[in-house]
């Protein structure tokens, strides 16, 4: 599998962590030392089908390509805008990709890990050419904002990468799921607790659910399945962690990112970061990241990548690629 482009999109609004201060009882020392977040872009308006067009135009544009010969379209996202028609749909629409599958998926954070391994079978089996991947998430609509322990953590944005079949260039991954443990990570949608109807009336009651998180539990299982998985993805590549020239890690917490290099025993210089500039964009962060590495020059042709992240349900995985 082969990346012909990737782009990216974050919305225009940026809340510092002093913003934050002044609506909960929290400071930038606070979040940053406990963190790595500096500050986070917020939509004013823009829905998760918006953010991911604005990314996958950039990565048409990157791949030069034409979107008429786009063959699926991808979207991990678990802040849809609508449940009908799905956002994949929507962008479809919006980046004129009408010869395009489309479909969403929700693996939370690990949704883009997810897209990739449905792209890579999708190509490796002929059935399509060229596919477009995107995690876009609005996650500032699942956020309650008076509760500091989460409201301090998210962001939104969009990124995306076009990807087509290249036999010379390897691609392995592992993924896994563990519904036991879900409840430490809960959140986005509504519940319907009762519909009655009599002959006047429907009555409808429904409870919202903003994102709720065990932060304990969820930094124990990311400090440990992380490594877990991507040594499983080294052995299966039969590579080594100091073959790998970058490992481009879900950007949730800083604290997990060191544990993780002193796990593998790596250098930090080998884990880009950039949580300190959008905070956890779920799906969109290893997307995000991957294109200002491409734009920056930071990566290159022949290189060997491992991505790796986690999320809710709970999700995880790690691929290794050459690009």
């Amino acid at each position: 599998m082969h990346i012909l482009g990737t782009g990216s999109y974050t919305p225009k609004r940026v809340v510092t962590n002093d913003d934050l201060a002044t609506i909960v009882d929290t400071n930038d020392e606070w979040i940053s030392s406990r963190t790595g977040i500096k500050e986070r872009h917020i939509s004013e308006g823009e829905t998760s089908a918006e953010l991911g067009a604005r990314a996958a135009l950039k990565a048409i544009e990157d791949a030069a390509i034409d979107p008429l010969d786009i063959d699926l379209i991808i979207l991990a996202s678990f802040t849809p805008d609508l449940t009908l028609p799905n956002v994949a749909c929507q962008i479809q629409e919006k980046i004129g990709a009408f010869n395009a599958t489309c479909y969403d998926l929700n693996a939370a954070c690990s949704g883009f890990l997810f897209g990739l391994s449905s792209a890579n079978a999708y190509l490796v089996s002929g059935m399509y050419r060229n596919i477009l991947v995107i995690g876009s998430e609005t996650m500032s609509r699942t956020i309650d904002w008076s509760d500091r322990s989460t409201c301090v953590l998210f962001g939104d944005g969009a990124g995306a990468a076009i990807l087509t079949a290249d036999n010379e260039k390897a691609y392995v991954a592992v993924s896994g799921s563990d519904g036991v443990k879900g409840k430490v990570l809960t959140g986005g949608g509504t519940i319907l607790k009762n519909f009655l109807i009599n002959s006047d009336t429907a009555n409808i009651v429904a409870d919202t659910f903003y994102i709720k998180m065990d932060g304990q539990e969820v930094f124990k299982f990311a400090v440990s399945k992380v490594p877990e998985c991507i040594n499983q993805v080294l052995e299966k590549a039969g590579k080594t962690p100091d073959d790998i020239d970058y490992y481009i890690l879900h950007q949730a917490n800083v604290r997990i990112i060191s544990s993780v290099a002193k796990r593998l025993h790596i250098s930090e210089d080998k884990i880009p970061v950039n949580l300190h500039k959008y905070g956890n964009t779920s799906a969109a962060s290893i997307p995000i990241l991957l294109d200002e590495l491409r734009r920056d020059g930071t990566l290159k042709s022949g290189q060997k990548i491992i991505f790796s992240g986690f999320g809710g349900g709970l999700t995880w995985g790690a691929s290794y690629m050459e690009i």
